[in-house]
């Protein structure tokens, strides 16, 4: 007999079992009909939630011979219950001073496309029917000559994300014969999630050849390493990570020598996707536009549509109108396009930024409404939230400053780069509230407001707040009181 078997009652027949009286469990149906009342989670959820809870205890309570106190059962469940119904999708108050944040949802749209898109969603559309033909249309018709012309390019079409959009790029070029790509060793970065740029390339089938060092590339470089093998040559702007000191990369009219030379594409993976030039917007660093990048000669630009670009989750290709085509043939494309709500939204999204360049303003579109916010601006409504907030907080001995800080991109962008903000600094160590506990009570608030820790205070950035989001964010916090 094992360990194992001899000290574990239920494997041993000739035991006598620990007698209990599962009387005392809550009863599931009573449990299931209470917490239906309360909670706003559908009912079979709440009764998968008790289920499982009960079982656990009348297991537990069958081995241990005593029943768990009814009570804390039943205070399990509800944790179980809350638990779920914040993991709902909900809106949030962003309160990070982060204006790309990938954990909650990357960029806002703007009201004009949240508009279109309430009127669209509920109704049938003509995704793929000709109005003026009455026959089979061409899907995303209109975003893909919207983007060309944004991007001044020959041609644009859109994909679900930006690493798909690379694969296809890839899964074009790359032959049997030539199955090359060359890319520096300082682009071979990683992204979101844990996925890695030569991990996404390898699986396209392509064979990496890599050049340079991590911190120096030359032009001499990438022509010493093409060969009657070589597809592509691959540049991926470093948008999540900055190289400096003892450095040098060749300049981009550089590449495209070498390329054209040897009759071979240039790709240029931009990542962010600005279409306006963010040093013109707010005192931060110039991002690459992809209208400069293929101006400069690159063959193909492909690019987020989330990020700087400030639509919906999609990557965007652009360039040359043959290799655009050629993508769009690949089987795989039909598996990676995009619904009709995403493309209603990038419609939307990139006819705001079209119809801007017309009327010199810009447009409807929050992140770049956010990088071009004065700094004044931002301390006129910080002190009327604090006119709002700082007595009652006082009286509850909760301490709220006005304080200069900063903001930031994020979303794997300019990662140099930061703007000054305004943000409200609480500290409740007088209330024996923990920046940690204020933190939390925030986040679970009704209007979940995620604000950050910053020198033992937290800190709720003004910059990624919207000016109609106030009147909660006072209602949050002054529900610490």
């Amino acid at each position: 007999m094992t360990p194992t078997s001899r000290n574990t009652p239920s494997n041993d027949p000739e035991k006598p079992q620990p007698k209990v009286n599962l009387r005392e469990l809550p009863s599931v149906e009573t449990t299931i009909a209470q917490l239906s009342k309360v909670s706003s989670l559908p009912q079979p959820i709440i009764a998968d939630a008790v289920r499982s809870r009960v079982k656990v205890a009348r297991e537990s309570a069958q081995q241990s011979g005593a029943c768990a106190p009814r009570a804390e059962i039943i205070s399990a469940i509800e944790a179980d219950l809350r638990h779920t119904e914040l993991s709902r999708l909900q809106p949030v108050i962003n309160a990070t001073g982060v204006l790309i944040h990938t954990n909650l949802g990357r960029s806002p749209l703007g009201k004009r496309t949240t508009d279109f898109l309430a009127s669209l969603a509920g109704q049938y559309t003509n995704l793929e029917l000709d109005l003026t033909t009455g026959k089979r249309g061409k899907r995303g018709g209109y975003i893909e000559t919207a983007l060309a012309t944004l991007c001044n390019a020959d041609a644009a079409t859109v994909t679900n994300n930006c690493a798909a959009a690379v694969m296809l790029i890839l899964r074009h070029l790359v032959t049997t014969e030539r199955n090359e790509v060359i890319i520096s060793r300082g682009e071979l970065v990683e992204i979101g999630g844990g996925f890695r740029v030569p991990e996404i390339l390898e699986c396209s089938g392509a064979t990496l050849r890599e050049v340079g060092t991590t911190n120096k590339t030359r032009a001499s470089d990438y022509e010493n390493a093409v060969t009657d093998r070589t597809a592509l040559i691959l540049r991926v702007h470093r948008s999540n990570f900055f190289l400096g000191g003892f450095t040098d990369d060749p300049d981009d009219e550089e590449l495209t020598a070498i390329a054209h030379k040897h009759k071979i594409p240039l790709v240029c993976d931009l990542g962010s996707g600005s279409m306006m030039a963010t040093d013109k917007l707010a005192p931060i660093e110039h991002e690459p536009m992809p209208a400069e990048v293929l101006a400069g000669g690159a063959d193909l630009v492909c690019f987020s549509g989330d990020k700087l670009l400030g639509g919906p989750q999609t990557g965007v290709i652009a360039g040359r109108a043959d290799l655009i085509a050629g993508i769009k043939k690949d089987p795989f494309f039909r598996a990676m396009r995009c619904d009709k709500l995403i493309l209603a939204t990038l419609q939307e999204t990139v006819t705001a930024y079209l119809e801007s360049t017309t009327k010199e303003t810009t447009p409807d579109v929050p992140v770049t409404a956010m990088l071009a916010m004065r700094l004044d601006e931002l301390k006129q409504r910080a002190d009327a939230l604090m006119a709002q907030i700082q007595t009652p907080l006082a009286d509850a001995g909760i301490t709220a400053t006005l304080i200069d800080s900063t903001a930031r991109t994020g979303g794997g962008t300019m990662p140099k780069s930061s703007m000054p903000s305004v943000a409200i600094a609480l500290d409740g160590s007088a209330a024996s509230l923990s920046p940690d506990q204020i933190i939390s009570r925030l986040r679970e608030a009704a209007s979940p407001t995620i604000a950050y820790i910053e020198s033992d205070q937290v800190e709720i950035n003004l910059r990624t707040i919207f000016p109609f989001q106030e009147e909660a964010l006072v209602r949050t916090i002054l529900s610490l009181v």
